[in-house]
């Protein structure tokens, strides 16, 4: 992927002349010092980093950390006061009114937190808005229009008004006519913190699966880091306008850069970033479709256990055999284990949520099997290999065991 947003030495000051506050800044001084000597806000402290093409990139802190600013900053709804935005080469930081507008309305599209709805247009001439202001014809403003919101679950509300409508159906509509406008980048300031819980987490599964279909680059802000680490590729931790850590969610919660950082991750749900592949462990030993029984029993064995996987010769998962099966199997003078009914197990892809199969881990009688994007068996999952991995990870193991209902 290549990269889509480049954010260079971003500073913004809040004034009108910010030069003596950037010529201190320069020299080493604090933002504290800064306001204490010019009486200047420091809203944004020398921030770089780069988000490539179709990425899922969060920003976040607490309340008046400045990450709300720097989204602003992208779109330059607040003018920065030094530093560049570099959007598919260009720095728009010195793009003139006219060319700025351009790159808004086809490159960029913003969803708020507080919906920002037309309460006198229905829903459709809410999703038109945009559309409508760039001069597209009816007929074809409308058919976009009516394709997003189908896409986001409102087909049917288009004559609807906002009032009529719950918090979790308006952020889908305000989402709609973001994507109406077919935008590279959706820039979304905390858009899901005004909603109930529950439609929060709908929102957050809605906007991923948007995503897998329609591959955007999103900037998303967040003060809350289980929904950073849900819907995060990478995340950004901003604290009083500076930048302290990027990384992906396991990064972030195995290493945190400081104290900050360590404060948010205590406490997060570690099975909302962990894979299968994270806790599975390495399917040895396995038996092949071409051997027999007896292979079968030997093997079970050697090892001490009473089950086993089977495969072919990709490695492509046939089933589990128990030593009652080859033992029967064995008496019935069965020379290959293709001609035995072999044991159906739970199969998985490795990229799973470890959370998305704690029912799955306490009523199967069977270990799980992971498999990769060829089908092939990588792995196998038991219970007590969930539990260590999210304990090693710095949970509480009483903790993690009441969290996956007492599977171990």
């Amino acid at each position: 992927m290549g990269v889509k947003i480049e954010v260079k030495n971003l500073v913004k000051i809040f004034s009108s002349q910010p030069q003596k506050a950037l010529h201190l800044l320069s020299e080493g001084l604090s933002k504290d010092q800064i306001l204490e000597e010019t009486g200047l806000t420091i809203g944004v402290n020398n921030v770089s980093f780069s988000v490539n093409e179709g990425e899922v990139f969060v920003v976040m802190g607490l309340s008046g950390s400045g990450k709300s600013t720097i989204l602003r900053c992208l779109n330059r709804l607040i003018e920065p006061s030094s530093g560049s935005v570099i959007i598919d080469g260009v720095d728009i930081t010195k793009l003139k009114a006219n060319d700025l507008r351009q790159v808004r309305q086809k490159k960029m599209a913003m969803v708020f937190q507080q919906f920002a709805l037309l309460p006198h247009r229905t829903v459709l001439q809410n999703t038109v808005y945009g559309l409508e202001v760039h001069g597209v014809s009816k007929a074809e403003r409308e058919k976009k229009a009516l394709e997003r919101l189908a896409m986001v679950g409102l087909e049917g509300y288009e004559h609807a008004y906002p009032d009529e409508l719950s918090g979790g159906m308006k952020q889908r509509v305000g989402l709609a006519r973001a994507l109406t406008n077919d935008p590279d980048i959706l820039l979304m300031d905390e858009a899901f913190s005004a909603l109930d819980p529950l439609i929060r987490e709908e929102m957050q599964d809605e906007l991923l699966n948007l995503q897998q279909k329609m591959n955007k680059t999103i900037v998303f802000i967040t003060h809350d880091l289980n929904e950073a680490l849900k819907i995060g590729d990478r995340i950004a931790f901003i604290r009083d306008g500076s930048l302290v850590q990027v990384g992906t969610p396991e990064e972030i919660i195995r290493d945190p850069a400081d104290d900050y950082v360590a404060k948010f991750a205590r406490g997060v749900d570690r099975s909302k970033i962990l894979t299968l592949r994270d806790v599975m462990k390495r399917p040895h030993p396995v038996v092949q479709l071409r051997d027999g029984p007896h292979v079968a029993l030997q093997v079970m064995k050697e090892h001490g256990i009473s089950s086993v996987f089977v495969v072919d010769r990709a490695k492509h998962l046939q089933g589990l055999i128990t030593a009652d099966l080859a033992l029967e199997a064995r008496k019935g003078g069965i020379a290959s284990l293709r001609e035995v009914k072999l044991i159906e197990v739970p199969v998985h892809q490795e990229t799973v949520l470890v959370q998305d199969i704690f029912t799955i881990i306490a009523e199967s009688k069977t270990p799980l099997a992971v498999i990769d994007e060829e089908q092939r068996l990588i792995g196998i999952i038991i219970r007590g290999s969930v539990l260590a991995a999210l304990a090693d990870i710095g949970g509480d193991p009483k903790d993690v065991s009441t969290t996956i209902g007492q599977v171990g």
